[in-house]
């Protein structure tokens, strides 16, 4: 995906966020091989116009399991 097809793509931040730059943005967008596919987008708002992660809906699922489960806590890590 390049950079000018990611500006009609709607971003969100955590309200958590508030108006700050240095934010992780993600988006939902349907995958052009096949219509009822979605592919979740992950992207730095200090750098719209950079790099963006793909990822698959399981490994979505797979990410947002973790993150409730809490294995990215800062205690979970041995910090």
């Amino acid at each position: 995906m390049t950079a000018s097809e990611s500006t009609v793509i709607r971003w969100r931040k955590s309200s958590w966020s508030a108006n700050g730059q240095n934010c992780v943005e993600v988006a939902a967008v349907a995958d052009g091989a096949q219509s009822d596919h979605v592919v979740y987008l992950v992207r730095d708002s200090k750098a719209p116009d950079g790099p963006q992660l793909h990822f698959s809906p399981s490994e979505w699922e797979a990410f947002l399991g973790g993150v409730k489960a809490g294995e990215f806590d800062p205690h979970s890590l041995g910090n």
